[in-house]
Formats: C-alpha cells, sequence, structure tokens
C-alpha cells in the first residue's frame, strides 16, 4: 500500500533478461535505502515492485512479462518515480494506492497555465467510469486530484512542487502513463453490484 506521494526520483539503470521476464536496477536517487531490504513493496512509477537486491544506492527488481504487458514505462532506462511502501504509521497526505496499476493511458493534453501544467489523459474505456470530477487518480504512482472529466479524459493541474519532485514534468503528448483509479470507487461498484 502506497500513498501516490513520491519520495524521490530514481532512474532505471540497466536492463536485462530474466526469466520470465526483466530484472532491473534502480538508483535510488534521494530514496534512503537504509530500511528497505529484500523483499519489500517499492512503487516505481505506480508499479508496485518486489526488491530482489539491495545496494547501497541502488535496488534491483524483477517485472513479469504480465507486468510489462499492461504498464508503460518500465523496459526503458529512464528516471521513474519511486516510493516506499507505507507504514501503517505513516501520514496519508495522497490517498491509498495498491501500486496495482489498472491500465495505461495517453497523454493528449499538457500545457502551461502559469507555473503549472494542466496534464490531459486518455483513458482507457473501461477505467473511465472509475474517474470523478474531484475524485483521486494516480499517474505513473504520483497522487492527483481530477479536475474535470469528458468521456474517456481527463485533466488534472500539476502544480511546480509536483513539477519538481516527480518525472510528470518530462511528458510529452503521446506518451502512455500508468494509471490506478481509487479503489474506493471499485469497491463502491462492487457493493453496489453494478457492472
Amino acid at each position: 500500500m502506497f500513498t501516490g506521494i513520491i519520495a524521490a526520483v530514481g532512474k532505471i539503470s540497466r536492463i536485462e533478461s530474466a526469466k520470465g521476464g526483466l530484472r532491473l536496477a534502480i538508483d535510488a536517487g534521494k530514496l534512503g535505502l537504509s530500511d528497505l531490504k529484500v523483499g519489500d513493496s517499492v512503487a516505481v512509477n505506480g508499479v508496485c515492485l518486489t526488491v530482489v537486491k539491495r545496494g547501497k544506492k541502488s535496488f534491483g527488481v524483477d517485472v513479469s512479462r504480465e507486468t510489462l504487458r499492461c504498464t508503460a514505462a518500465l523496459e526503458q532506462l529512464a528516471e521513474v518515480n519511486l516510493e516506499k511502501a507505507l507504514r501503517l504509521s505513516d501520514r496519508l497526505d495522497g490517498h491509498l494506492v495498491l501500486g496495482h496499476v489498472d491500465g495505461v493511458g495517453k497523454v493528449v493534453r499538457f500545457e502551461a497555465v502559469g507555473k503549472s501544467r494542466l496534464l490531459g489523459v486518455r483513458a482507457p474505456a473501461d477505467l473511465a467510469r472509475y474517474i470523478a470530477r474531484k475524485g483521486s487518480i494516480t499517474v505513473h504512482g504520483v497522487s492527483l486530484t481530477v479536475n474535470a472529466v469528458k468521456g474517456v479524459e481527463f485533466e488534472v493541474n500539476l502544480i511546480p512542487h509536483t513539477l519538481a519532485a516527480t518525472t510528470l514534468k518530462d511528458l510529452r503528448m503521446g506518451d502512455r502513463v500508468n494509471l490506478e483509479v481509487d479503489p474506493l470507487a471499485r469497491y463502491a461498484e462492487r457493493l453496489l453490484g453494478k457492472k
């Protein structure tokens, strides 16, 4: 479980073939690793991955073919958003994030609005019903508030702090982004028995 508040920007520094997928070496950037051990979970661009190796300033994770099939931006040497798993004693500053990517969206708008940026994303059609104005959504692991929804597209505002503290500042039109809808929406649907 995570909050969607990014602790550091790291970088995928090495990609190796592994049985059933890939092994990634991730330079942790400013993410403190003193309390991280093999078996712990780390959200990498919003994808919950298990630490299989730990160094002084880096860690390794295995990514299955299935995870690669349904996520974006894990198969390239690039910067990534990092967050360690939530402890029960931690503050919940974002929203409850599972690290289970629901689908991949496409950036359809990214423009300056003063010092902020307006980010528009086209979500997969089967996820759109879970996205609500003023609700929460996770984009590449970042907890954001939805400002507007029209059909399968939604918009969020990226404030200067979010731009400085995450990789979202580097997005371009057409980029694919990992999306996780607010899990409360899924539970509500299940409890109400709607399809």
